[in-house]
Order: C-alpha cells, then sequence, then structure tokens
C-alpha cells in the first residue's frame, strides 16, 4: 500500500461485493485520430503530493513536443476549478469535438472519499484551453454510486459522442457505463459498455486503428486491453497482455505524431502519483515494452492524465497564455527514477516523489561568480544555493562573499554521457564536475562511462 496519505481507490475494490455502493473505479477511453496539423500535446491532469501541499483538485494542463517530456503551465497550479458539487475534480479529459473545439470532462470529487455518491460530471467548454466557458454538471444516471473518470469520443455509426465512466451498477461491481451526447448538455440513459464480470476501471479508447477499436483498462493491479470492430456496448472482448509496475491504473493511449509509436502510460499507486510509459509498433499484437525513464518526463505531482495533440499554433498560445514554470527540476541520467535535490541541507538524488516536493526545484539563476555559468538557487530557501564544500554539495546561505560565488558557479555543458542532456562543470575547481556517488551530489573529476553517467542530468520540469 502506498506511503501517501491518498490511497488509491482501486485498493477498495476488493470490498465490491460486500460494499458495492461504496467501491471505486474509474474509466479513461478516448484517444482519437490526431488532426493532419497537429505536432504537439497537451496533457491533464490533478495533483497530489506525498505531503499534500503540492495537492490540488482543479483542472492542471501541460503541453509537450513529443509527448514525452511535459512543460507544466501556469507554474502547475490549476488554470480552471470546479464550482458545483463536490468543489474539485479527479480524472480529468480533454476531447476536441468536432467542429475543432474542446470539451473538458472530469470526476466531480475532491480528494479521496471513494464512498462519495456523485450522478454527475464535471464539464467545461473551450475553444482554445485559454479560456474555459459554459461551466455545469451533467446527469449521468440515477444510481446510488459514482460517475468516475469520464472519457468521451465520437461514435460516427450514432452521429453523437460517447461518454464513458466507471459505475457500480447491479452486478456489485464496477463496469463502463455509456451515455450519448451531442452537445455535453444532456445524454441519454445509460447503458452498459463493458462488463467481463470483474471490477474494470480507468479505461482508455483508440477508436477506428486499422478498422479496430481498443479500449484498455485496470484489471487488479495491471493494465489490459479489450477489441471489438465495432463501437457497440457489450462487444469489446480481452485479448493483450497485461502491464504493470507495481499497482498501476489511469491507462492512457497516445499516437506518435511522428511515428508509429504507441505510448501506454499507466499511473502507479505504489508510490503514489508515479507514471511509467509502455511502447508497441502495433496495437493489435498486444504487448508492450517499457521506456527506460530516462525518455520521459511527468509533470510535477501529476495524477491521472489524459493527453490530446494540439497544433504548433495552440502549443504557443498556451506558453504564451500560462507561461513555464520559472523553476526546473534536474533528473538524473544513469538513475533516472531520482532527481536532484536537498534533504537537511545536503545535495543529493533522490526517488520521485518525495516530500517535500519543493526540495527539488530550482531556479538556475546567471553564476554568483560569473554570468556566462549557473547558479542553482532553491525555490522553498531562496536565499540559499547549492555550493560545494570538501568537493560536497550542499545547500548554503549566500553569504555575499567571493568564496560563495565561486563554490556556487558552474558551467553548464553538454551532457558526458548524452549530449542532449547537461553536465555543470566547477567554476573554480575546473577539472571536477557535479556527479552524483552513493545518491550524494559532489565535484569530482571525471574519466570513466560510469562517472560521466554520474554527472550527467535532465533539466527539465
Amino acid at each position: 500500500m502506498s506511503a501517501s496519505p491518498h490511497p488509491s481507490r482501486r485498493l477498495f475494490l476488493g470490498m465490491a461485493a460486500a460494499t458495492p455502493l461504496a467501491a471505486a473505479g474509474a474509466l479513461t477511453l478516448g484517444a482519437g485520430t490526431a488532426h493532419a496539423a497537429d505536432s504537439a500535446y497537451v496533457m491533464c491532469y490533478f495533483t497530489e503530493s506525498p505531503s499534500g501541499n503540492g495537492t490540488d483538485y482543479g483542472l492542471h494542463l501541460a503541453v509537450s513536443t513529443d509527448s514525452l517530456n511535459w512543460i507544466p503551465l501556469n507554474q502547475n497550479n490549476p488554470v480552471v476549478t470546479p464550482t458545483a458539487g463536490a468543489l474539485g475534480l479527479r480524472d480529468p479529459f480533454i476531447l476536441r469535438k468536432r467542429d475543432g473545439t474542446f470539451v473538458v470532462i472530469a470526476t466531480d470529487l475532491k480528494g479521496t472519499d471513494w464512498s462519495y455518491v456523485s450522478q454527475y460530471v464535471h464539464v467545461w467548454n473551450s475553444t482554445d484551453l485559454r479560456t474555459f466557458t459554459g461551466y455545469h454538471r451533467l446527469k449521468l444516471h440515477d444510481m446510488n454510486t459514482h460517475s468516475w473518470a469520464p472519457e468521451a469520443f465520437w461514435d460516427a455509426g450514432r452521429g453523437q459522442y460517447a461518454l464513458i465512466y466507471s459505475a457500480v451498477n447491479s452486478t456489485g461491481h464496477n463496469v463502463i457505463m455509456v451515455n450519448y451526447t451531442s452537445d455535453f448538455l444532456t445524454a441519454s440513459a445509460p447503458q452498459v459498455f463493458f462488463d467481463p464480470g470483474y471490477d474494470v476501471i480507468d479505461g482508455d479508447m483508440a477508436v477506428g486503428v486499422g478498422g479496430v477499436n481498443y479500449l484498455y483498462f485496470k484489471k487488479n493491479q495491471a493494465l489490459v486491453g479489450a477489441r471489438s470492430t465495432s463501437l457497440t456496448p457489450g462487444s469489446f472482448t480481452e485479448f493483450s497482455t497485461g502491464v504493470a509496475q507495481g499497482g498501476t491504473e489511469a491507462p492512457t493511449l497516445v499516437k506518435s505524431l511522428t511515428s508509429n509509436t504507441w505510448y501506454l502510460w499507466g499511473d502507479t499507486y505504489t508510490p503514489n502519483g508515479v507514471f511509467y510509459a509502455w511502447q508497441s509498433a502495433d496495437l493489435s499484437a498486444g504487448s508492450w515494452t517499457a521506456v527506460d525513464q530516462r525518455s520521459y518526463t511527468q509533470p510535477l505531482n501529476s495524477k491521472h492524465c489524459g493527453i490530446t495533440t494540439i497544433t504548433a499554433a495552440e502549443y504557443d498560445n498556451l506558453l504564451a497564455r500560462w507561461g513555464a514554470p520559472a523553476w526546473n527540476r534536474l533528473k538524473s541520467y544513469n538513475l533516472p527514477a531520482r532527481y536532484i535535490r536537498h534533504a537537511n541541507n545536503v545535495g543529493r538524488i533522490d526517488p520521485y516523489p518525495f516530500d517535500p516536493y519543493a526540495d527539488s526545484q530550482w531556479k538556475l539563476v546567471p553564476g554568483l561568480a560569473d554570468s556566462a555559468g549557473v547558479s542553482f538557487q532553491s525555490v522553498n530557501y531562496p536565499t540559499r544555493y547549492l555550493r560545494h564544500y570538501n568537493y560536497q554539495l550542499q545547500l548554503d546561505a549566500a553569504d555575499a562573499t567571493s568564496t560563495f560565488a565561486a563554490d556556487a558557479t558552474f558551467y553548464r555543458t553538454a551532457g558526458l554521457a548524452d549530449a542532449g542532456w547537461s553536465s555543470f562543470r566547477s567554476y573554480n575547481n575546473p577539472t571536477r564536475y557535479l556527479r552524483h556517488a552513493n545518491y550524494v551530489l559532489r565535484i569530482d573529476p571525471v574519466s570513466t562511462t560510469s562517472e560521466r553517467q554520474d554527472a550527467t542530468f535532465r533539466v527539465g520540469h
């Protein structure tokens, strides 16, 4: 079980038979066909952190040019927050409608009360994801249960949007329900979309791939796929090999805009809030290969994402409206689950997530001793900087001395293990580079392959 104070609703699924109306789950369906002009991606999510200080149940957005490495918008703060129902959301999803505008839907739930009953989902309209209008809640059913992780896709045969979600129906376990709508203002009566006879939550769809529709969902603690040549409720059958990294949920299918690669994202809850990714060149094969964690970086504290393609202009406009973070995080090259942070004023690398998360946030400011270099200013202790002392890195308050300034200044270079990453050479010990050893940061001479890897970091968010 996660050490986080926010346990997964999936841990409650085993209670479904005894307490069917309190059992919980969520579904994520909806990856659609990319527009020809699309060249970038937007991710929606909410946030939970180990301490709770980074937890926010509003709509968060991040953008990416490769669907793997993400820039959180609005300093990783929400761009809009529900004003009705539970006054918070989980499991948001963005759909580009057939008119080119967007609709955002989300679970009506703030926090982790898995017994919370909501027959509604949150809905916003947006022309550009910079402004959000027409907020309302859409009622989906009359059952004494939830409407979790709503997603939507266009059902061309019906000429309507299918809105799917997870609910505990009369079977006593979670099934995927579907309602049909033309405007997200009113919806048809609910039907069962997928029920293999056991709890199914967190689904995500890829529609019309080689004439086949794919539904990925959470089964037990793994991500599993079903498929159908139609979109008819009840027509999907399980076919794939399950993938997981610990307890894994919230599958999200993403097709690369530049290759035939499909990515399957999953959100773990052991520990809570770590995303993993798998890839495949053929959805019909139903098998996936894990993506090296050094290849992708999730937004800070992100949970249960949805990913949608956008145009280059929309990408630029989102950054112009909401801004990129004023801070960075630095990922280790050879231990990519770990990030540079300070702990008890010692510089080190630790696995994400950790508490407090702000220990890993840095402003890379002009070097205190040479503005051509950089210094690492702590975000949560802004008077303090990383500096070396006896070759070890520690967080100290700037004292205006030339010695401190020199110890806290580094030259950013092409990564010694990967030129696409970064390394940092000491200003006043120019034969030494910032590196980790036994998870502690030092400055050392670097010559071997492993030392070059120890001294290579990705500057991201």
